[in-house]
């Protein structure tokens, strides 16, 4: 196969000055990440966050995956899987359990961690004390415990999807995003805490 070895070495020099620019910005954008995230908000500001939050997590998205898998289901003619009383009994104490461990993590992570959930406004301290030392993403298992409860109660086959589908993608992101910016905020304790902490599957230890 023919080419031209001079046209590949001029590229090849070309190349180098490019990865190095774009090695620079990386760590530019690197740099400006943690001086974004080192900037501590007014528990007003970080309220005020928390109330739109929580009002996009715990009222519209509840909202739309009812009105969703219920528009799917009667679309593909899938029978719902309701066990009166027992899917009811499940579900309540299921959306009562996740969301009060949720609201749990929420409040240590605004006292304890003077953040929020939102990205922008990130914790200032790692926070190791329950429910946070039960697992390293409480606030996760609780939303996905109490949207899967929703499922639950709706007896909805689609609506178990979705949860699983939204589920499976929340943790992608935690894994690949939420994680490595931990580990470049907090380094070797971040690291130790990782190692003896279950990632979403809780271990309740005993003092």
């Amino acid at each position: 196969m023919w080419y031209d070895r001079d046209a590949t070495r001029d590229s090849y020099r070309v190349s180098i000055p490019v990865r190095r620019l774009l090695g620079l910005e990386r760590l530019q954008m690197k740099d400006r990440f943690l001086k974004q995230t080192e900037r501590e908000y007014s528990p007003g500001q970080r309220l005020a966050a928390l109330i739109v939050a929580g009002t996009f997590f715990l009222a519209i998205l509840p909202i739309l995956l009812v009105y969703l898998s219920t528009w799917v289901d009667r679309r593909l003619g899938l029978p719902l899987f309701l066990f009166p009383p027992w899917t009811t009994i499940l579900g309540w104490v299921l959306i009562i359990s996740g969301l009060l461990f949720a609201l749990w993590a929420v409040v240590v992570q605004f006292a304890t961690g003077r953040g929020t959930p939102v990205p922008v406004m990130a914790t200032q301290a790692l926070i190791v004390r329950p429910p946070y030392n039960y697992c390293r993403n409480p606030m996760a298992l609780g939303t996905i415990v109490l949207y899967g409860a929703i499922a639950v109660l709706m007896g909805s086959i689609s609506a178990m999807v979705l949860v699983a589908l939204g589920s499976a993608l929340l943790l992608y992101y935690i894994r690949v995003a939420e994680e490595k910016e931990m580990a470049l905020r907090f380094g070797d304790s971040y690291e130790a805490y990782r190692r003896q902490t279950p990632f979403i599957i809780p271990r309740f230890r005993r003092k």
